[in-house]
């Protein structure tokens, strides 16, 4: 018994420590509005189309996206690309045998990723590829090192490189990780990015993705929290007065 107890206070302690320096990586608080459907049918068009080549999301339906304010048809027009039926759920059309032989691994789903890893993250590693040649596709990641996954936005964020000293080392920020700077030699120089589109409206697609991305972990809590609001409203117009003109005739005959 003493051995079984010990066994679980080990436990206990090792996985607070991992919980400890888990939150101890501090991201760019991104913030994230499930009312804005605009955001989220947004961020629905970039996933289809930047995405869902290799990465599926089982447990979402085409179909569900009326709930962000899209018709059947404006699906079927314009978001299904992998298959013909608006009621299927969102699978790649890449084989996991072609994903495991180009990528070495076949790529997550992506259903829960924003419930498992967080929106803060999210946001931090879509703005953190940068150029790698020591990597198989050329591209790593400030969030997630030696990272197996291309930048599919790179034509959008443009290019990026370690920001390096003197003498050769790179530079790091505050929170422990290489600074980035942008190549020179991109597919537009402005004064921020070398992309198709400026540091700004990189980080609003990043984050109409990320806003996405978090619906699709949970599409019910939008519903969820409109009853919310509606059983707060009820509780305050009819039970509040109800309550209250029946605690004052309980109490009027002993006053």
């Amino acid at each position: 018994m003493k051995n079984i107890l010990k066994a679980l206070l080990l436990a206990c302690t090792l996985s607070s420590g991992v919980t400890i320096a888990a939150d101890a990586v501090q991201y760019e608080k991104v913030d994230i509005d499930l009312g804005d459907q605009a955001s989220l049918q947004r961020g629905a068009q970039t996933f289809v189309n930047y995405c869902l080549t290799c990465h599926s999301a089982s447990a979402m339906r085409y179909n569900r996206l009326t709930d962000l304010g899209l018709t059947e048809s404006d699906i079927e027009k314009n978001l299904m690309f992998t298959t013909d039926k608006v009621g299927d759920t969102m699978v790649s059309s890449m084989s996991k045998a072609d994903a495991v032989a180009w990528f070495g691994a076949a790529p997550p789903d992506l259903s829960l990723i924003a419930r498992s890893r967080g929106a803060d993250y999210l946001y931090a590693y879509l703005r953190g590829f940068y150029k790698d040649p020591s990597r198989p596709t050329g591209w790593n990641n400030t969030v997630f090192d030696k990272v197996g996954m291309p930048h599919a936005l790179w034509e959008l964020q443009g290019i990026q490189e370690v920001e390096l000293d003197e003498k050769g080392l790179p530079v790091m920020d505050e929170h422990g990780k290489p600074k980035l700077k942008w190549v020179s030699a991109g597919l537009r120089s402005t004064m921020d990015s070398n992309g198709q589109v400026d540091t700004a409206e990189y980080d609003a697609y990043a984050k109409d993705l990320v806003a996405y991305l978090v619906y699709m972990g949970e599409p019910a809590q939008i519903k969820r929290h409109q009853i919310g609001y509606l059983v707060l409203l009820f509780l305050f117009i009819v039970l509040l007065p109800l309550t209250y003109f029946l605690n004052k005739e309980y109490w009027k005959g002993i006053h």
